[in-house]
């Protein structure tokens, strides 16, 4: 085979029609027994940029000044991981919050006066703090889009945050809801994206059984507006059956009429 030709697979029909919906490397081609120079370069331009977005940290002060204008105000909290090499290492102390963390949100507390049926969202960094800080913001403006001023809420900016930390921050806040906003695991075509993952009446120990995900948040797969659509859905379906995870099967896409977030 001469150098840089297509393979049969690149060449075949079917193949390129899957191409053109996927980003997934499929049909590459190759070069003798080996991946064309470009598709290898692009590769590892892909790998770098996911290792980066792990490492990146999030800049707080400018999401919080964006939740700001939205009409919030967030309280900055962090995990007992100390630093980034930290989170990494150890992902069970990721999902704690560090004492003085606690200690500042029961002084929110204070100052807020939730009440009953209160919804914490949490802005976390999670594995990829890209994603929160491009897409957690119109997310959320999505979602006041639907009708709701969310004004029975307390938001919660989280660092060095796996999920399972925004238990802890519902019970310390005595919310009735969840929902966090979070990085994921960056991928080598998307290292910017997004994550919610909601848990009704959130207290330590929860497992993942008992949450609700909506992922792949991002201009390339889910829109903003689908996924506040979608969230929007859920908290309504969760005060209904008061549950969520397995118990609450999301069937948003079925539903015609628009959907508010009853107070």
């Amino acid at each position: 085979m001469a150098p840089d030709q297509p393979s049969f697979l690149e060449a075949t029909p079917a193949w390129s029609a899957l191409k053109e919906f996927t980003r997934a490397r499929i049909a590459l081609g190759r070069t003798g027994v080996s991946l064309p120079t470009n598709e290898l370069l692009e590769f590892r331009l892909a790998h770098a940029r996911a290792r980066d977005a792990v490492h990146e940290a999030l800049d707080i002060e400018t999401l919080t000044q964006g939740l700001v204008h939205m009409g919030f105000d967030p309280t900055a909290v962090s995990s007992r991981a100390e630093n980034r090499e930290h989170y990494l290492l150890r992902p069970d102390l990721g999902r704690r919050l560090s004492d003085i963390s606690i200690r500042t949100l029961e002084e929110s507390i204070r100052q807020a006066r939730l009440s009953p049926g209160a919804i914490a969202f949490v802005v976390a960094d999670g594995l990829s703090a890209r994603a929160v800080q491009t897409h957690a913001l119109p997310t959320l403006k999505a979602l006041q889009a639907l009708g709701s001023p969310l004004d029975n809420s307390a938001v919660v900016v989280a660092t060095q945050a796996r999920v399972a930390l925004g238990d802890e921050i519902g019970e310390v806040l005595g919310a009735e809801i969840v929902v966090v906003l979070i990085g994921e695991r960056p991928g080598l075509s998307a290292p910017d994206s997004m994550g919610v993952y909601m848990t009704w009446h959130p207290r330590v120990g929860r497992n993942d059984s008992e949450r609700n995900c909506i992922s792949n948040i991002r201009p390339e797969g889910l829109s903003y507006a689908g996924a506040a659509q979608k969230l929007a859905w859920l908290i309504a379906q969760a005060r209904v059956l008061g549950k969520t995870g397995v118990d609450l099967k999301e069937a948003s896409e079925y539903e015609t009429d628009t959907i508010r977030i009853k107070k």
